[in-house]
């Protein structure tokens, strides 16, 4: 994507300028746009070093992160707020070759409801049978979190998914049979099963098949650390390695997997932060 091309889709974010660093270092500048500085937010730095600069380091919540260059003196990076990041002050430090400076996030606290659901007794205490396949699974997850591309694969602004709205709320507490389980890392969509459901942005799919608890996954790679998972699905329309572009079908919704009925299910990471896709959306989308 242009330069031009993108300075002008983030300047049309819908979403103001939260504010500027006032660095230590004279003439490095740093903005930031967000929705909100919360758990689950989606935080964009941009970066204008008093000099040209080859190269950047940024560094935010105990995560290295991967910076993109706009022109010789700008820079932008994602920053992903995750659901457990505690409340107060928090240091963004950024290096180039002939400047340092330090930037302060201060995290508001955010309240989550709780849902209490009924489903499948086997998706709540699964049988010993399916224990090594579950293991197995959250491995080849945690890798994939860690392993995005450091080329930014996505172009433009994001779409949503699926036409409906989400109804279920990123972040909250979750209690099914009675049993507290993880918060909703992701938004649900009230989808009909087989809608289509297309890639927000371009990117590469990493993985394409059943999981025990999301049932039929999509993945999609974004590149620098950005990265979308879709949950649920009744029938998968993509490959693992195939490079997919904006709003290209990648399945259908459906009711696999730890369910209540037919929905899409979509969970957003940057950088292994888990953040809402609502936010994704409200600073990149449109």
């Amino acid at each position: 994507m242009r330069t031009a091309a993108l300075c002008a889709m983030l300047a049309a974010a819908p979403v103001s300028p939260i504010g500027k660093a006032q660095a230590p270092s004279p003439g490095i500048e740093i903005a930031v746009q967000a929705r909100a500085i919360q758990p689950g937010e989606l935080v964009i730095l941009t970066i204008t070093t008093p000099d040209p600069a080859s190269s950047l380091r940024v560094r935010a919540f105990d995560r290295d992160l991967t910076a993109f260059q706009i022109d010789a003196r700008t820079w932008r990076v994602l920053v992903g707020i995750d659901l457990d990041v505690a409340p107060g002050p928090h240091g963004v430090t950024i290096d180039a070759p002939a400047a340092h400076t330090t930037h302060t996030l201060t995290v508001t606290s955010r309240a989550f409801p709780t849902r209490t659901l009924t489903v499948d007794e086997a998706f709540v205490n699964p049988p010993a049978r399916v224990q090594a396949r579950i293991a197995a699974e959250a491995q080849e997850l945690a890798r994939i979190w860690t392993e995005s591309s450091t080329t930014r694969l996505w172009a433009g602004t994001f779409v949503k998914p699926v036409p409906q709205e989400a109804n279920s709320a990123f972040g909250t507490r979750s209690i099914y049979n009675g049993q507290a389980r993880s918060p909703h890392g992701g938004a649900d969509f009230a989808s009909p099963a087989g809608t289509p459901i297309l890639a927000p942005n371009a990117g590469r799919v990493v993985l394409a098949k059943d999981l025990y608890y999301t049932g039929g996954t999509v993945i999609i790679d974004h590149g620098l650390g950005l990265i979308s998972l879709f949950a649920h699905l009744s029938a998968i329309a993509a490959k693992p390695g195939e490079t997919v572009a904006t709003s290209a079908v990648v399945g259908r919704v459906g009711a696999t997997g730890r369910v209540t009925g037919a929905h899409l299910h979509w969970t957003v990471r940057v950088n292994g932060a888990r953040i809402d896709p609502m936010a994704l959306l409200a600073v990149l989308g449109r």
